[in-house]
């Protein structure tokens, strides 16, 4: 069997997985010790993440021809491939934990919701909440004009509910 016939799988799996991905991050990860390698990755597959060593060569020819492409720049020494399909932070921001807790591994570069990215850029994507904590964030703030109104309104009820009885009160005494 030919080289290029025991390559074409791989390529073939690294392909399904970056198709329609919101998130494709180059990971460092030489020096994580096989107990930090194997928290991260329980963390990652939790949360849904795909995340694989594959050889360079393998992932160059998968990402050529794709949105994923500027990628191969980046391809050199030992590389990681951690790829999303819904969230385009969740990657990005479980890698930055675990980037910031072991020195020797460092996000290299990535595309996220179809931008490029590198070094700081993926700093700042880490940082960006979650949708549901967002969605939480709108509906909160919409909410506490409401509960402030609502607040205000039974506050000047209860006020005049213990005025009236007083004035009812003075009218029957005379």
């Amino acid at each position: 069997m030919a080289k290029v016939e025991l390559k074409q799988p791989v390529v073939q799996e690294i392909g399904e997985q970056i198709k329609d991905a919101q998130s494709v991050l180059l990971v460092k990860y030489l020096g994580v010790t096989v107990e930090q390698d194997t928290a991260m990755r329980k963390e990652l597959r939790e949360a849904g993440v795909a995340y694989k060593v594959y050889k360079n060569t393998m992932m160059n020819l998968a990402f050529k021809g794709t949105e994923f492409e500027k990628l191969t720049e980046k391809l050199e020494g030992p590389n990681a491939l951690a790829v999303h399909k819904e969230d385009p932070t969740v990657a990005a921001r479980i890698l930055a934990k675990y980037v910031k807790q072991y020195k020797c591994m460092s996000m290299i570069a990535g595309i996220v919701d179809g931008k490029y990215c590198e070094g700081a850029d993926l700093d700042e994507v880490a940082k960006i909440p979650t949708r549901d904590e967002l969605l939480a964030r709108l509906f909160g703030s919409m909410q506490s004009p409401v509960t402030n109104f609502a607040r205000v309104i039974k506050q000047i009820a209860e006020k005049d509910g213990e005025a009236a009885p007083a004035e009812e009160a003075a009218p029957a005494e005379a």
